[in-house]
């Protein structure tokens, strides 16, 4: 049977869709690789969210093809879904599969093999595009391809977003909200924790609202803490994540889950976009800044020690230097742990990118605010990490160091990386304690805890 390579782009929701589209292929008898070089067939699972993330993936499959041209190339996901029969005719693929037909990709990887065979598929190219809408495709993604040992794993527990903020193409690449049954999502927790998984992450684009518009409340509690509580009773389940999440999601009854649910782990993402008020409202953002900090201060009262990140524009059309200050006191007085700030960058077929050019700012504007953000956010995040020198903390083993293959890598509760000297058979895929040593950037280094 072919060998087929896929070449994952963008977030945690990409990499669980590609985990789901490998197994189909390995169920059905393909071969999964590593690398493109000796594939047969090689997909590229895409990213829209900024257009350097699309530059990369055309760039990809230009190079694979110009090494030499496999049987089936093609490509998924959201750049797939909003440029369609384009990539095509731009970069001459054999495949275009758009985010609510993973579950079909193998087939038509089939039949365009079968094709090729009968030699049915000549110079002027004979192709698939499929970026139709597909009811109940957020149930095809359930299935999981495992490594040894492995202690985590995502559970994708709904696709899609209605929140239409006016820099974000994925309400247009992804689609309307929809949500899995909290039974199935618990099943397929329960099989992964049967098979050692002991941390799992509820993914969604706006996963603290799952299921607002399927399911009912009950008893004062959305459909999100219901999901919560189940996973929670699972056994062998130690850690419960989720992301991303929208503020306005944080309702009273998640913020309490935090006081009765030891599992979920202390960490929460928390995208606040800008702290000015006049730019929150340009980018549809249905909150103030005064209400995002009333918000954290709430989380850290449920949880304390509980560490809260975030993600951050600069730039955004329209966006004066009065308007960055007050971003930059919001982060000075929220003093996050980590922070992913963005240059705003044009996305089409958003509102954001229609704009008027007049209030379009500068790349040099763009970068000083980027640079001057990002400093803030280190200092404050440093401190933190002083504070665990010396320190014992629980980490999750998740495999070797990314950077040195030698040393093992895990997470804290509080999400935060850490490297250390470990054997692999021994402690990959284990929960145990490390004693901090020292940090470098945001890397944390210690021992294993051993106990007497």
């Amino acid at each position: 049977m072919p060998r087929v390579h896929i070449k994952t782009y963008g977030c945690q929701m990409n990499e669980r869709d590609t985990e789901q589209v490998s197994q189909m292929f390995v169920e059905r008898g393909y071969t999964m690789t590593a690398t493109d070089t000796d594939a047969d067939v090689v997909l590229i699972n895409t990213c829209s969210v900024r257009d350097q993330a699309e530059q990369k993936a055309i760039g990809k499959m230009g190079m694979v093809r110009r090494r030499r041209v496999p049987l089936v190339t093609g490509f998924m996901g959201c750049m797939a879904q909003s440029r369609g029969s384009e990539l095509v005719e731009k970069t001459k693929v054999d495949l275009v599969v758009g985010t609510q037909k993973y579950h079909r990709v193998v087939d038509y990887v089939d039949e365009i093999i079968r094709a090729k065979e009968a030699k049915m598929m000549d110079e002027e190219r004979f192709s698939i595009v499929d970026i139709e809408e597909e009811q109940a495709s957020q149930n095809a993604i359930r299935d999981h391809s495992l490594k040894e040992n492995q202690g985590s794993a995502f559970v994708s527990i709904m696709q899609g977003c209605n929140m239409k903020c006016t820099f974000c193409i994925v309400p247009y690449t992804r689609g309307s909200e929809r949500g899995r049954p909290i039974a199935d999502i618990t099943e397929e927790v329960r099989r992964l924790a049967d098979k050692g998984v002991k941390e799992v992450t509820l993914l969604g684009q706006i996963v603290n609202l799952y299921g607002r518009h399927e399911f009912p409340a009950v008893d004062g509690k959305s459909p999100f803490v219901q999901l919560l509580e189940a996973v929670h009773e699972v056994p062998g389940i130690q850690r419960i994540r989720f992301t991303s999440p929208h503020p306005i999601g944080y309702k009273k009854d998640l913020i309490e889950a935090f006081t009765y649910l030891p599992k979920l782990a202390e960490h929460v993402h928390l995208p606040v976009q800008s702290g000015s008020d006049e730019i929150l409202k340009r980018m549809h953002r249905p909150y103030t800044a005064a209400k995002f900090t009333d918000l954290v201060e709430r989380i850290r009262a449920a949880r304390p020690g509980i560490a809260v990140t975030t993600d951050v524009i600069v730039g955004f059309p329209g966006e004066t230097e009065e308007h960055y200050l007050q971003t930059r006191e919001l982060f000075d007085k929220l003093k996050f742990e980590n922070a992913f700030v963005f240059r705003y960058s044009k996305r089409r077929g958003t509102p954001a990118a229609e704009m008027d050019d007049a209030i379009q700012l500068s790349e040099q504007v763009k970068e000083a605010r980027n640079q001057d953000l990002l400093a803030l956010v280190n200092k404050h995040a440093w401190t933190k990490y002083e504070e665990l020198l010396g320190q014992e903390v629980e980490i999750l083993c998740e495999g070797t160091s990314k950077t040195n293959e030698s040393r093992l890598m895990g997470r804290t509760r509080t999400n935060k990386i850490v490297i250390f000297e470990g054997n692999p058979d021994r402690h990959i895929g284990q929960i145990f304690n490390v004693r901090i040593s020292h940090y470098e950037n945001f890397t944390l280094y210690g021992d294993v805890v051993t106990k007497d």
